[in-house]
């Protein structure tokens, strides 16, 4: 009964982390989208532009971490977590 057990814990979690990567991914590929200008016609040639400051790498939102962190929360209340992997995985998204 225990590896039963177990093993839902672990799927449970694969699943939730699975969900987690695949909702950041689309909101990366979206915010990318928006940042990408439109395909216009070239234009004529023009003077070589200054390099421009790389931005800076986009992190995740304070509100996607304590959106996953309120998922883990449901899955420790179900009995699914335990103290300690909670612990863990909270760890795991502040640290994103």
């Amino acid at each position: 009964m225990g590896l039963l057990r177990t093993v839902g814990r672990t799927a449970a979690i694969s699943a939730t982390a699975n969900a987690t990567i695949n909702a950041q991914n689309r909101r990366r590929a979206r915010r990318q989208a928006q940042q990408e200008p439109p395909m216009a016609a070239p234009a004529a040639p023009q003077a070589a532009a200054p390099p421009q400051a790389p931005a800076p790498a986009a992190g995740v939102s304070m509100e996607e971490k304590l959106s996953q962190i309120e998922r883990l929360g449901q899955l420790k209340a179900q009995g699914i977590l335990t103290d300690d992997e909670f612990a863990q995985q909270k760890a795991a998204v502040l640290a994103q």
